[in-house]
């Protein structure tokens, strides 16, 4: 009985590292498959997002006291817009941001909009 205990047991063994050998070399595979499939659609893609920003009027600062520009970056619901959306750079989204939460804190605007 010890015996075929142990002969099970080491045809398990064989078969689970024969497995994980395979599977290695497919994971390998498809990693570089997908390496130089990937890289060549995101060149494409990110050349034109990257040159239209979305300028803000040039008497327009971003601060929480402007309530007519802080209204344009946010939701019918009162969520604030993402950059993607808002076609802003990082920093200015940023201090966009941070300026909607100030006017949300000075109760200048509603966290949310009820119905």
């Amino acid at each position: 009985m010890k015996i075929l205990f142990e002969r099970l047991m080491n045809q398990t063994m064989n078969k689970s590292k024969q497995s994980l050998d395979n599977q290695d070399k497919r994971s390998i595979q498809n990693k570089n498959k997908r390496y130089f499939r990937r890289k060549s659609k995101r060149s494409s893609r990110n050349k034109s997002k990257r040159t239209f920003h979305k300028p803000l009027p040039r008497g327009d600062q971003i601060d929480y006291k402007n309530m007519s520009l802080i209204s344009r970056f946010i939701s019918e619901r009162g969520k604030i817009l993402s950059r993607r959306v808002n076609r802003l750079t990082s920093k200015k989204q940023r201090l966009m941001t941070i300026a909607i939460k100030r006017a949300r804190i000075l109760s200048l605007l509603h966290f949310t909009i009820d119905h």
